[in-house]
């Protein structure tokens, strides 16, 4: 439980209250991430822009896919959760659940698997990545503006993650994600 003390929804104004009723209209609840980090609602807004602009090049599919595997890389309980849950629009509940238990056996495409793959990789052990990384996403057909969205889609992730992870944020279980969705996405981790 982090010990940030964050304003209640009731008390919640200007800022922070767009940064609730953002959650409120699209989870139905405001997410326990969303209020610690809505400490700093100007710096939670331009992060939430930076992933509108990515997302809106890669499409959410990708992004959504993106995410799913930079989460499971960085071992973020509360994004694979969360992220689960709004990748459920986008498949069916039974190969959501195989893409969560092991991405690489889900019948997604060879370039969806070399997408997750990078941006595991990239939460993983970025320090280690070359060009060949690069290189294996142009060869599955990726542009170079593709590639970079893929990057700072996982990169991006990578930083929310560890930020919530930091402050010892609660994980949030959002309502009407089954529980088998839930151990999958949970058991990579």
């Amino acid at each position: 439980m982090s010990i940030i003390e964050t304003v209640s929804e009731d008390d919640a104004t200007g800022v922070v209250a767009e940064c609730y009723a953002g959650d409120l209209k699209e989870l139905g609840y405001v997410a326990s991430h969303t209020k610690v980090m809505s400490v700093n609602p100007e710096a939670y807004l331009a992060w939430m822009g930076m992933v509108r602009a990515i997302a809106s090049q890669l499409g959410k599919r990708r992004y959504e896919l993106v995410t799913l595997a930079a989460a499971q890389g960085v071992h973020s309980q509360a994004c694979r959760l969360a992220h689960g849950l709004k990748s459920v629009p986008l498949f069916d509940e039974d190969q959501l659940v195989r893409i969560a238990a092991d991405y690489r056996d889900a019948d997604l495409s060879d370039a969806e698997v070399a997408m997750m793959e990078f941006a595991e990789r990239v939460s993983r052990d970025s320090p280690s990545m070359t060009e060949a990384d690069s290189q294996r996403l142009r060869e599955v057909g990726f542009t170079d503006r593709e590639i970079v969205d893929i990057t700072l889609a996982a990169a991006a992730r990578n930083y929310f993650s560890r930020a919530i992870q930091a402050l010892a944020v609660d994980v949030d279980v959002p309502p009407g994600l089954s529980d088998r969705l839930q151990t999958a996405l949970l058991a990579p981790l």
